[in-house]
Order: C-alpha cells, then sequence, then structure tokens
C-alpha cells in the first residue's frame, strides 16, 4: 500500500513538474513558429457581404504578406462566393484596397456559380478580378495542393 501511494505521488510530481517547466518555457521563450520552407501557400475564403468582414479579411491578407517570417515567401489567392462577391462589385468600392493586394501579388478570384445564380454580369465587377468555375471547387482543389485554407 505504500508503495503505491509512493508511486502515485512520484507520477504527480513527475507530471506537474514537466507541465510547470512546458508552461515556463512557452511563456518566455516562444517567439512563433520559424517559417523553414521555401514557400507557402494561402487561400482566402470570403462568402459573406459584411463591410467589417470584407476589410478584416483584407487586413488579415495584408498581414499575413506582411509577416517577416513570410515576406517574399507567402502567395496568396482571394476566392469569394456567395454573398462574398459583394467585395468585386464596382458599387462598393472595395477597387483601391483590392488593387494593393493584387500589386503584392494576391489572386482575386469570384465563383462563376454565383454570378450565375444571382444574374451578375462581369460588367458589375472590377475588370482586374479573376474567375473560378466554383467557390467550392476552387477550396476542394487548393487544400489538395497543399494550400492552407484560411476563413477568417
Amino acid at each position: 500500500m505504500k508503495s503505491t501511494k509512493f508511486i502515485l505521488a512520484l507520477i504527480f510530481f513527475c507530471t506537474t513538474s514537466i507541465a510547470f517547466s512546458q508552461q515556463k518555457i512557452s511563456n518566455t521563450d516562444f517567439h512563433g513558429a520559424a517559417a523553414t520552407l521555401k514557400s507557402y501557400k494561402a487561400l482566402y475564403i470570403l462568402n459573406q457581404s459584411d463591410d467589417k468582414k470584407i476589410r478584416a479579411v483584407l487586413r488579415n491578407i495584408n498581414n499575413a504578406l506582411e509577416d517577416p517570417r513570410l515576406k517574399g515567401k507567402l502567395q496568396v489567392e482571394l476566392v469569394a462566393f456567395g454573398d462574398g462577391v459583394e467585395i468585386f462589385k464596382k458599387s462598393n468600392h472595395y477597387d483601391t484596397l483590392l488593387q494593393k493586394l493584387q500589386k503584392k501579388g494576391v489572386i482575386l478570384a469570384e465563383c462563376l456559380n454565383t454570378m450565375k445564380e444571382r444574374n451578375i454580369n462581369k460588367d458589375e465587377l472590377w475588370p482586374f478580378i479573376s474567375y473560378v468555375p466554383s467557390g467550392n471547387g476552387e477550396i476542394i482543389i487548393r487544400q489538395y495542393q497543399g494550400w492552407a485554407t484560411v476563413h477568417p
């Protein structure tokens, strides 16, 4: 009985010590993941029309592109479908923000299914937008190509 209590106490002490030491390391020495690969790819997904959401997605993309660990290593695509089509409509005036991202190499892609379902003509969208047959198809293909999918 004494040996069982001793073993249990020893296990408790060891696991508590390990947890404490791991916590101490993570709080004082953690600086984020190191970008050790030559390149990274991220697909940002937008299917909402809320202005705050749209601006947050654009800000998130900019933040990733400016992350010093990823600078010059990151390829980004923004795919919009469903309500996300609003980001590319001329009537919503996101063109300046979008063109800044495009100049940084961001692919801006709109889902043709959404346009067909909502009777949206390409003339209603900015001329610098690219098109994919379906937003969901783009997500699936990019996922299997190794792209990180980000849906802020």
